[in-house]
């Protein structure tokens, strides 16, 4: 079994594929799972000509950050059905509490953008609420407390908007490589015929950071734009 978990579908093709690539070296009957986020078509163009020489090809990308990564608690959404799962099961639980099946390649990339869509608009979200609790001058912890008992609780509210508060933002996810997975998806919208325009708008926040110098932060720091 080789694992992949690297920044961008051009980095796995070149660890698969380059003149160096793994498919050189490995035989039938080998697994690559790849934890990577990459759009759903790479995923199944890869396992498409990884078959050629039996090689089995599982997308299973990640989601938690590093707080989770850590902990040994990510979740993983597999593009893989019940009898591929049950010949990897001990390697994924080693770093994923929450494992998700979903049947085939590439479908583990498709929940991928859709959580990351979610994500999108729960911290874009939060950013705005504090930038207009703090206009309002209310005290905004105490704001924080209330709301995390209602509706309007999130992971972003609950994990983040403490820290933005602060003006400080620990690295849990990387803004440009949220902006890569916006692209994703709404590339994948397009070939659908939908349009996104919430997940638009903060894809060009989070362009409008990243062209400043904040690519390298966590994605919170999307509160600065407010």
């Amino acid at each position: 079994v080789l694992m992949i978990c690297v920044s961008d579908e051009n980095a796995v093709e070149d660890i698969l594929f380059s003149n160096l690539g793994a498919e050189s070296s490995m035989k039938s009957g080998d697994i690559i799972i790849d934890l990577s986020t990459i759009s759903p078509s790479k995923a199944k163009s890869n396992a498409k000509l990884l078959a050629r020489k039996k090689i089995h090809y599982i997308d299973g990308p990640i989601s938690g950050g590093t707080e989770r990564a850590e902990s040994g608690k990510l979740s993983i959404f597999l593009g893989c059905n019940e009898n591929f799962y049950n010949k990897i099961y001990k390697l994924i639980e080693v770093f994923a509490s929450k494992i998700y099946l979903f049947d085939s390649v590439g479908k583990g990339q498709e929940v991928k953008l859709i959580n990351q869509i979610l994500v999108a608009g729960s911290y874009a979200a939060v950013a705005e609420a504090i930038a207009i609790g703090e206009k309002l001058n209310l005290k905004m912890d105490d704001v924080i407390k209330a709301l995390e008992t209602g509706a309007a609780s999130s992971w972003a509210l609950s994990n983040r908007s403490r820290t933005m508060l602060k003006n400080e933002y620990p690295l849990g996810f990387k803004l440009s490589l949220h902006h890569k997975d916006l692209s994703i998806a709404l590339d994948t919208a397009s070939e659908l015929g939908i349009k996104l325009p919430i997940t638009t708008k903060v894809k060009e926040i989070e362009e409008g950071l990243i062209n400043k110098g904040y690519g390298n932060d966590d994605i919170s720091v999307i509160r600065r734009a407010f």
